[in-house]
C-alpha cells in the first residue's frame, strides 16, 4: 500500500468521475500523444496556444500544462499570458522545462516562466531540473544524459528553491515539495524507447492536479504511479516500441483505481 494521501487510486477515481478539462500549451512533436494520454486516463484535453484565446480558455480548465519542447517567441508569450491568468483564477500550473540545460534560450525561458508564474509542479527529467537549480548536468537535445548529484536531493533542492513540487522521472522517479521526498519505482524500460513519454507524464500530472489541487505532492506522485503501472502493463504483450506505444493508451484506459494503490512502489 502507498503512504500517499490522497492515494493514487483515490485520485484516479476522482479524475474518472470529474473528467476535468486540462489546458495544454505543448510542443507539436507530442501534441497528439499527450492529448490521447489525457483522454485515455479519463480527462479532457484542449491544446490551445493562440495568444488571442489562452486567457479565456484557461478559465474553463481544471489545470494548465506548459511544455517548452518546441519554443517560439509567440508561444512563450502565450504561456506567460495563460500562466498569469491561471494564477488569477486559482487554476494549478504544471511546467515541463523540456531541454533546459541544452540551450540558453530553453534554460532562460524556463526560468522566466518560473519567475513570472506561480507554478504548482515542475515536471521534468533529472538533467533539466538539476540545471534549473544550478547543479551540473548533461542534457543532449531534449534528453537527460546524466548528473552526478543524488536525485532525491535534486528534487528536494528544486522544491525548496522554487517553492513548488518538483517531479522528475528516471530509473526511480522522485517527487518533492522541498521537505518530503517520495521515490516511485513503477515503470518499464520501454517507456524510454518512444517519443513523448516524459511529456505524457506532464500531461497526466495536470490531470491529477486538477482533481487534487490542494495536495500537489500526492497528485504529482499519483500521476507517475499511474503512468508507471500503465507502462508495466503495456510491456507485457509488446513486441517492441511500436506495439508498446499503442498498448500504452489501452493500459492507461484500463487502469483500475481499486488495485492501483496495491501496485504502487512508493518509498
Amino acid at each position: 500500500m502507498t503512504p500517499l494521501e490522497p492515494s493514487p487510486g483515490s485520485c484516479l477515481a476522482r479524475l474518472r468521475e470529474a473528467r476535468p478539462l486540462v489546458h495544454q500549451i505543448t510542443n507539436y512533436v507530442v501534441m497528439n500523444e499527450t492529448a490521447n494520454a489525457t483522454l485515455a486516463i479519463g480527462a479532457l484535453p484542449v491544446m490551445a496556444h493562440a495568444r488571442e484565446e489562452v486567457e479565456e480558455m484557461v478559465g474553463l480548465a481544471g489545470a494548465l500544462v506548459l511544455n517548452i519542447g518546441t519554443l517560439s517567441h509567440g508561444w512563450v508569450e502565450a504561456m506567460l499570458l495563460a500562466g498569469r491568468a491561471a494564477n488569477e483564477r486559482g487554476v494549478p500550473v504544471v511546467l515541463d522545462p523540456v531541454g533546459a540545460g541544452a540551450t540558453t534560450y530553453r534554460t532562460e525561458t524556463a526560468k522566466w516562466i518560473l519567475d513570472e508564474v506561480n507554478v504548482a509542479v515542475l515536471r521534468g527529467n533529472a538533467g533539466e531540473v538539476a540545471t534549473l537549480v544550478g547543479v551540473a548536468a548533461e542534457v543532449r537535445g531534449v534528453e537527460s544524459v546524466g548528473t552526478g548529484a543524488d536525485p532525491a536531493e535534486i528534487a528536494r533542492a528544486a522544491g525548496q528553491a522554487f517553492g513548488l513540487v518538483a517531479s522528475f522521472t528516471g530509473p526511480v522517479d522522485h517527487v518533492s515539495d522541498g521537505t518530503q521526498v517520495v521515490g516511485l519505482a513503477n515503470g518499464h524500460p520501454l517507456l524510454g524507447s518512444i517519443t513523448g513519454t516524459g511529456c505524457m507524464s506532464s500531461a497526466l500530472t495536470g490531470c491529477f492536479l486538477a482533481v487534487a489541487p490542494e495536495m500537489p505532492l500526492a497528485a504529482a506522485a499519483a500521476a507517475l504511479v499511474a503512468f508507471g503501472v500503465a507502462g508495466e502493463d503495456a510491456a507485457v504483450d509488446a513486441k517492441g516500441p511500436g506495439t508498446f506505444h499503442v498498448g500504452l493508451y489501452d493500459a492507461l484506459a484500463a487502469l483500475d483505481p481499486a488495485t492501483l494503490d496495491g501496485r504502487a512502489e512508493v518509498t
